[in-house]
């Protein structure tokens, strides 16, 4: 049994002001609490149910506390319709721009709003070998629990920073080229790709913002096959990724 003041403690990190005020935040789901428990991440407590206990007990580092909860209980503090039997009250790591690798590939996204996006894209980058996300000031907060939930563990091995997009073009990428997705452009398939190009991902409904396409080095569209007028307008910011992200390891792979 858990009381009301940990059951409060707890669902007061499902809102961002208290995951800033604490510095921590949830991670729930048994593929995304596996991820963590084999991560360099600071777990601080793990929730479970028993059955989840009887078989993942040596998994939790000395280090965190365990806490066995009925099923009724998780259903309390989780954030989930269908909560999932283990959650994890896990520390906010700090990382610092200045430790972005330049040789390595980077993803960029700005002012994304959309949770669900925002997690897919994390969960892509991974699959793509993509391991560094640069995030403006306005796109959405990585804990958010629905961004944590639709990473699918994947928070866990990409590093994701947020910063003025300006200001990190101009004093970071000037030996690099930054590409951006837009509705005019190069088509995407027939884009000369490099090792040391930057993706650029606008907002879901406008794109990427005036003040960052001033910085684009190369405009890139992604074209449809269907050429009839009767389509969608645009694709989903996530698909949008994907494509780019698939279009930049093939190029790199041929």
């Amino acid at each position: 049994m858990i009381g009301k003041g940990k059951i409060s403690s707890i669902t007061r990190l499902h809102q961002k002001k208290f995951r800033d005020e604490s510095g921590l935040f949830l991670v729930e789901g048994i593929k995304s609490v596996g991820d963590l428990l084999r991560s360099s991440f600071e777990v601080e407590e793990v929730l479970a149910t028993e059955a989840w206990v009887g078989e993942h007990e040596s998994e939790v580092p000395a280090t965190a506390e365990l806490t066995m909860v009925t099923p009724a209980e998780m259903e309390r503090i989780s954030a989930w319709k269908n909560p999932q039997p283990v959650m994890a009250v896990t520390r906010i790591p700090h990382h610092n721009i200045a430790d972005i690798r330049q040789d390595q590939p980077l993803l960029m996204l700005d002012d994304l709003r959309d949770p669900g996006n925002m997690g897919t894209i994390i969960r892509t980058a991974d699959w793509f070998g993509i391991r560094q996300l640069v995030c403006s000031q306005t796109t959405v907060e990585l804990y958010n629990p629905k961004v944590i939930q639709a990473t699918m563990g994947s928070f866990t091995r990409v590093k994701v920073y947020y910063t003025d997009l300006e200001s990190f073009i101009d004093n970071n990428l000037k030996e690099r080229r930054v590409l951006g997705a837009f509705l005019e452009g190069t088509p995407v398939r027939r884009f000369d790709f490099q090792p040391s190009d930057v993706i650029v991902i606008g907002n879901e409904a406008n794109g990427i913002t005036d003040a960052v396409a001033r910085k684009i080095n190369a405009k890139i569209l992604i074209d449809s096959p269907v050429k009839s007028a009767d389509k969608a307008e645009s694709l989903n910011a996530s698909i949008a990724a994907a494509i780019m992200m698939y279009q930049y390891q093939i190029s790199l792979n041929c």
